[in-house]
């Protein structure tokens, strides 16, 4: 799977999640997972790999134990929109999300999503 792009190279095979590690497993033993945001605005955030490491320098700053799901957009069997992040964003980027649990069976791949030395998250790199 092609991993990164610009917002022009972006396909919709290309689209990640951010959670902790222990978060993952739980959700594997149930078979979906059920981010907080689900309840608390009906859709668990997404990202374009482009997208990555601004969420994650907002909510996650400095932490160790984060994973990419890899998702494939196609077995997630809810609706996903993209839609305006923060104010903070540029203004054009639009945000996917998943307007429903995503089922342990979407994800493609798990991979390691570490900060680096200061604690910060870099854009992710190309294969």
């Amino acid at each position: 799977m092609g991993r990164v792009g610009n917002a022009q190279d972006v396909t919709p095979e290309q689209l990640l999640h951010i959670c902790g590690r222990d978060e993952w497993d739980t959700a594997q033993a149930a078979g979906e997972y059920r981010a907080p945001s689900l309840e608390e605005v009906g859709f668990i955030h997404l990202s374009a790999p482009y997208q990555a490491h601004l969420p994650a320098n907002r909510l996650f700053a400095g932490r160790t134990d984060l994973v990419l799901l890899w998702l494939d957009p196609q077995r997630l069997g809810s609706p996903v929109k993209w839609e305006p992040g923060v104010p903070s964003d540029p203004e054009s980027m639009r945000f996917p999300h998943l307007y429903g649990p995503l089922p342990v069976a979407a994800v493609a791949e798990v991979t390691p999503f570490v900060p680096g030395a200061d604690g910060s998250f870099a854009p992710l790199a190309a294969d």
